[in-house]
């Protein structure tokens, strides 16, 4: 049996991983701050709610994140950037996820493939960022990247058939998306999902440290 753990398993994508994920006969359990008070701002919270788990699991799904905190919207300009928004937006879009990956190492399967997998963003590639804005949100998907790629490096010396990726949903039709979509296609969560796991299911530990989209095409850091 097959067995994920799903981070942020009460949002849109991560409820809709989950339910995608049972219907492929994994065993999913799940976290997250609504259900079960897991806070990745918090590595006490965190080593405490993964401490408690048994493993191994063969998937650590990372669904959390935050476009906006605290009121503020994503920038338009400079002149907009505050130090409370790049730093609440790094807690919880890259530091989070770091500190789950770290916490949750013992429990990754060794003697078989083993898939780390956090939600990053398109809009975190520098190579792909042509109009700019949006500073604090793409800063704090950027540094997920780079940490998640250099995590991997670590990994492929302990867990040999494990794979650490950051991956791209698209445009989910959420409400964390809702005022921001734009004339951005949006695909349904179940969709999404659905995508983002054949992409998972697709992965070898060549592809470790990547980052890639819904359809499993690499994108530019």
């Amino acid at each position: 049996m097959k067995r994920a753990l799903v981070i942020g398993a009460s949002g849109g994508i991560g409820a809709a991983v989950s339910a995608e994920l049972d219907a492929r006969s994994w065993q999913v359990t799940g976290l997250s701050r609504r259900v079960d008070g897991l806070d990745v701002t918090d590595e006490g919270s965190i080593r405490n709610h993964l401490g408690a788990l048994d493993g191994p699991f063969h998937l650590v799904f990372v669904a959390t994140g935050a476009l906006t905190i605290g009121g503020h919207a994503p920038e338009k300009a400079v002149r907009e950037v505050t130090e409370a928004a790049l730093l609440d937006l790094m807690r919880v879009n890259a530091i989070g996820p770091m500190l789950i990956l770290k916490h949750v190492l013992p429990l990754l399967a060794r003697d078989a493939p083993a898939v780390f997998a956090a939600l990053s963003a398109r809009v975190g590639s520098i190579g792909d960022n042509k109009i700019g804005g949006w500073h604090s949100y793409r800063a704090s998907k950027t540094a997920l990247n780079q940490l998640i790629h250099g995590a991997a490096i670590e990994l492929g010396r302990t867990h040999k058939q494990a794979v650490a990726v950051c991956l791209h949903p698209g445009t989910v039709e959420t409400p964390f998306t809702a005022k921001y979509a734009g004339r951005h296609k949006t695909v349904p969560a179940a969709e999404a999902a659905a995508n983002l796991i054949d992409v998972i299911e697709g992965l070898t530990p060549s592809d470790s440290g990547g980052f890639f989209d819904y359809a499993g095409a690499p994108i530019p850091w």
